[in-house]
């Protein structure tokens, strides 16, 4: 268990920034919702709640992996169970970027709302088999996927923001003056 132990002070830094990007990213989604165009549910199920999803992952994931276990047999388990939930979710998530039609996804979208996602959920549940043989490796692993799940966070929730700001409320404009500009 000295393993994981050595792990605590990551745990507690990754948990307490996943938990402070959660309010965050409540904060944003209120503000969004001010402006005047109307959001899709379907872009929202798609885009904006896996984000709320991985960056809760990562904070469970944390508070667990930070618990004072007596073996490896919790935490594996743990880490099993949210690996399989995860990599479903992540799949549910891949389909119906494909099924909606509210926004066209490009490449990158695919690389963070997709591939990521599925890499860091599949080796959190690869990690949760090799724990009791390989704790090292697994623990690696787990770390490893919990930044990724962080990271991919922080990266869609600032390409929800830029894309309202930038690109939605704009264009929202535009089609207020064009608008008044035909009723003159």
């Amino acid at each position: 268990m000295t393993e994981l132990a050595r792990w605590q002070n990551f745990f507690v830094i990754v948990g307490s920034s996943a938990g402070a990007l959660i309010g965050l990213q409540f904060v944003v989604i209120t503000l969004v919702t001010t402006l005047p165009r109307t959001p899709s549910q379907q872009a929202g199920g798609t885009y904006a709640t896996p984000t709320i999803v991985h960056f809760a992952t990562v904070l469970l994931l944390s508070a667990a992996l930070s618990a004072p276990w007596r073996g490896i047999n919790g935490p594996s388990i743990t880490c099993g169970v949210v690996g399989v939930c995860g990599l479903l979710y992540a799949l549910n998530v891949t389909r119906r970027m494909r099924n909606q039609s509210a926004y066209a996804p490009v490449f990158e979208d695919w690389v963070f709302h997709s591939l990521l996602p599925v890499t860091a959920y599949a080796i959190i549940t690869a990690a949760s088999y090799m724990a009791r043989t390989r704790p090292h490796e697994a623990i690696f692993g787990v770390a490893t996927s919990v930044l990724v799940l962080l990271f991919v966070g922080i990266h869609n929730a600032w390409d929800a923001v830029t894309y309202h700001v930038f690109v939605a409320k704009p264009k929202q404009e535009n089609e207020r003056v064009s608008q008044r500009q035909s009723e003159s």
